[in-house]
């Protein structure tokens, strides 16, 4: 009996010596396992907007190249802007027909990758003054815009409208100055926001 525990603490001591040269640690504790589960769990609910973010570069690399495009994590959720002359004419709410394909690659990964996730559309203009093209203000022009993208989604995509929601912001949001030709077209933009888990609406 004494000679098989010697045996035994033998052989342990020399896997203890094997797995630390090795780098391996063994911790023998019981109750662990519903810890790793909760880690696993929250690990997989924090990548689903980073795997979307990678998804959205490769799918629009060449608009984001052009700078038509920009992907960014933020505190609000991931943010895909795009510059308001790649949606739309001067002045106008109606989606470009060259507009139809970018929308398109967003529109696949809000049903893929994070298909459970709901979405704001936010609408942002400059602030030069409604003259000409009907508008009665920076606000509905902003609504409109966004409420054509929206439209768009659930309309040729089939994106569910309850994940949706659309947000006109004006010329109150702005990024940059507008004193400048690239700082209005800076401001001159629609923004497609995935929430993050934790700003989910209730259905």
């Amino acid at each position: 009996m004494l000679k098989c525990l010697r045996q035994t603490l033998t052989y342990i001591a020399i896997l203890t010596v094997v797995f630390s040269m090795t780098g391996c640690t063994f911790i023998f504790q019981k109750g662990r396992r519903v810890d790793v589960e909760k880690i696993s769990k929250l690990k997989s609910e924090l990548t689903d907007l980073e795997r979307a973010k990678q998804d959205l570069e490769n799918r629009l690399k060449n608009e984001i190249n052009d700078k038509e495009v920009k992907v960014e994590m933020l505190e609000k959720g991931l943010v895909i802007t795009f510059v308001g002359e790649v949606l739309f004419d001067s002045g106008k709410a109606e989606l470009r027909e060259d507009s139809i394909d970018k929308l398109s690659k967003v529109a696949r990964v809000l049903s893929t990758t994070v298909k459970d996730l709901d979405v704001g559309i936010e609408g942002h203009t400059d602030n030069v003054p409604i003259k000409h093209s009907g508008w009665k203000s920076n606000w509905e022009l902003s609504s409109a815009r966004a409420l054509s993208v929206l439209h768009f989604l659930v309309d040729e995509r089939k994106i569910k409208p309850t994940r949706l929601s659309a947000v006109a912001y004006g010329e109150f949001y702005p990024i940059a100055k507008n004193n400048t030709k690239e700082g209005r077209q800076k401001n001159r933009r629609v923004e497609i926001v995935i929430l993050p888990e934790d700003l989910q609406k209730e259905r």
